[in-house]
């Protein structure tokens, strides 16, 4: 490897000037999965390897790259695109919200029958019912695939939206007149079958949250839901206090 060479003895300081040029590496794509260790960039650039920690620790409190203790440093991914538990939430808002572009793949919209699905509306097992089925991208990256089963009475204009730039619940509001202001929710980890693991573009042993959600408009259910979100790109907060405290249900998943 030939070396690098700094400038010496002028005005900028060696573990900025290093700094610099790792930057621009970086951003030219030269470590795709792990930076060079501290002996390794000390010799490739003649420096000390204090010369080299600076420049490193600078990187992490910037958020470049994330280094445990005694690893080599890599470049950090995207941060996790964080969801509050407090009140009925959108994945697309989520996405907006943590400044990425948001956009669906729209893979099936229909009306069909499905009489699981239906009981679990609390519906007849031959309700018809508004099936839309997506895949959901944060700045072109997969993010979740998101199923949801809507009573056809209700869902019937949103037949003809597409869905590709756009949320379910403002749509269901103004469309409808239906607003999702409540339910119940299972957040548990899974493992994703072959063929979600390639929806979602992970690797095998990956584990992704799969999101179960009744929605109410009231006291009425008008949504059932499936999301698979991928766990290394989503997560969920809560907020508790003295007064309300913090619920955690331990019930065994189903």
């Amino acid at each position: 490897m030939s070396g690098r060479v700094l400038e010496r003895g002028g005005g900028t300081p060696l573990w900025q000037q290093l700094l610099a040029d790792l930057r621009r590496r970086l951003d030219e794509g030269e470590f795709a999965t792990a930076l060079p260790g501290e002996f390794a960039l000390a010799s490739e650039y003649s420096v000390s390897r204090h010369t080299v920690r600076e420049a490193l620790r600078r990187m992490r409190e910037d958020g470049v790259v994330v280094a445990g203790r005694g690893r080599v440093a890599r470049p950090a991914g995207p941060l996790p695109i964080e969801q509050s538990l407090d009140e009925p939430y959108s994945l697309y808002v989520a996405v907006e919200a943590a400044g990425r572009t948001q956009r669906s793949v729209v893979r099936t919209f229909e009306v069909r029958a499905d009489g699981v699905i239906a009981a679990r509306l609390g519906l007849e097992e031959s309700t018809p019912l508004v099936h839309l089925e997506r895949l959901r991208l944060a700045d072109s990256e997969p993010l979740a695939v998101d199923r949801v089963w809507l009573p056809e009475d209700l869902a019937a204009p949103l037949l003809d939206i597409d869905f590709s730039h756009t949320g379910l619940y403002p749509e269901y509001r103004r469309r409808c007149g239906i607003r999702v202001d409540g339910g119940d929710e299972n957040i548990r980890a899974v493992l994703p079958a072959r063929g979600e693991q390639e929806l979602l573009g992970i690797d095998e042993g990956v584990a992704a949250l799969s999101i179960e959600r009744l929605g109410l408009a009231g006291d009425r259910p008008v949504e059932w839901r499936h999301t698979l979100v991928r766990g290394d790109r989503f997560s969920v907060t809560a907020r508790f206090s003295a007064r309300t405290g913090y619920r955690v249900d331990l019930s065994e998943p189903s």
